[in-house]
């Protein structure tokens, strides 16, 4: 149904010097709707037949052309909506179209942080306010600037001063890829434009440095295994057990061997979903895995581990600080045993998470059923590979790790 833009005198309402408001009329699938177009005029000098000001109506050409350009106005919009196929109403045509305030650096990253914590992304968060934080101090005052701001020259100070601090590449990878990361949702959210955008010119890769490799060999992990430790405190033993365990268990993460609980294990298997991808993991428990479980497992404790416990961490930020907790004292003892044993690695949990990859790959299993991909270089494409063996596939390839 066409749509049809006229101009009336709304003589049924009367101002206090006298005159109607003269109002634009929008009709639109059997509905109506008007808006004032800020004058008005004595019913007497408009010609409500023609609905314009007659002859003798004083200030006409001025109405007029307020007539003329409103109308104008109106119908270029019609035509705009109508070419780019998009629907609308009388009311969504008359009603102002709200402008978005932009909003400054300082201002979204707070509002990513904020997102992030509500959705439970505690780890995230943290990350988003470091950056910030980071780059509050580079410009010695709050980022109440917009992200045009950010160009070349911003950048490249920014990594100057990161250097003169002595920050190392990872780090500075990290904080100029939460920027980046920054900078494109902004756009995507209409407070950038990006015409403005400056990472096509400074490489973020530049800071890209692989990490070296760390794993023990499987007689390492077996001396750890079998090393007398019952001497010592029993969060040695725990960290131990932690790192024994996450190698048994498909190199299972820190963070998501302290959310385990009873409720995920099945039929000797470990069924979970991971934390960080969202990707179901189901592996088999071996015995020894069985026997660490029977260690620790609590009967008023939904965890498995003496890591969390449901009835003291029930927040995303309780549990997440909790976590960060432990893995520090964890990695501190592992490195005691790491003396004990004589190993000359510095252990930690990513150093068991990594063993697990290693030993695998070099058994000649393949490379797409193992952790090669746990976390690592390419995590989401080698969890769809993952995905596509059967149980049978990863039970076989297990029995490589002792």
């Amino acid at each position: 149904m066409s749509t049809t833009v006229n101009v009336i005198c709304f003589r049924g309402k009367k101002l206090s010097n006298g005159e109607s408001p003269i109002m634009i009329r929008i009709c639109k699938d059997r509905k109506t709707k008007y808006k004032s177009l800020g004058i008005s005029v004595k019913p007497d000098y408009w010609d409500f037949n023609k609905n314009q000001p007659k002859t003798n109506c004083p200030n006409r050409v001025y109405i007029e052309k307020i007539i003329i350009d409103k109308k104008s106005e109106y119908q270029k919009k019609i035509l705009e909506l109508k070419a780019e196929e998009k629907e609308f109403t009388a009311s969504t045509l008359i009603k102002p179209k709200v402008r978005q305030t932009l909003k400054t650096v300082q201002e979204f990253y707070n509002e990513l942080v904020q997102e992030m914590e509500l959705a439970g992304k505690i780890g995230n968060s943290r990350v988003y306010k470091d950056s910030l934080r980071s780059l509050e101090v580079y410009y010695k005052n709050k980022l109440d600037i917009p992200f045009s701001d950010i160009d070349m020259e911003f950048l490249l100070g920014y990594e100057k001063f990161l250097r003169l601090k002595d920050c190392k590449e990872n780090s500075m990878n990290l904080y100029f890829r939460t920027l980046r990361s920054t900078y494109n949702k902004a756009i995507e959210r209409k407070h950038a434009k990006r015409e403005t955008y400056p990472f096509d010119d400074f490489k973020v890769s530049k800071f890209s440095i692989k990490t070296e490799k760390r794993a023990i060999s499987k007689d390492n992990v077996k001396v750890i295994m079998n090393t007398d430790l019952s001497k010592e405190k029993e969060y040695v033993q725990l960290s131990r057990d932690l790192f024994v365990f996450s190698y048994l268990c498909g190199g299972i993460s820190f963070s998501d061997m302290a959310n385990l609980k009873q409720s995920n294990i099945t039929n000797d298997r470990l069924m979970y979903v991971r934390q960080k991808t969202h990707r179901k993991i189901n592996v088999p428990i071996s015995d020894e895995a069985k026997e660490i479980i029977k260690k620790y497992i609590d009967s008023n404790n939904e965890y498995i581990f003496p890591i969390l416990n449901h009835t003291i961490h029930k927040t995303k930020m309780q549990q997440y600080n909790r976590k960060k907790k432990v893995i520090l004292k964890v990695n501190r003892y592992l490195k005691k045993i790491s003396q004990i044993t004589s190993i000359e690695v510095n252990l930690t949990t990513y150093v068991s998470r990594h063993s697990y990859a290693t030993v695998l790959k070099n058994s000649g299993v393949n490379i797409a059923l193992i952790g090669e991909t746990l976390g690592h270089s390419d995590l989401k494409t080698t969890q769809i590979y993952l995905d596509s063996f059967e149980n049978s596939q990863i039970d076989e390839a297990m029995k490589n790790l002792l």
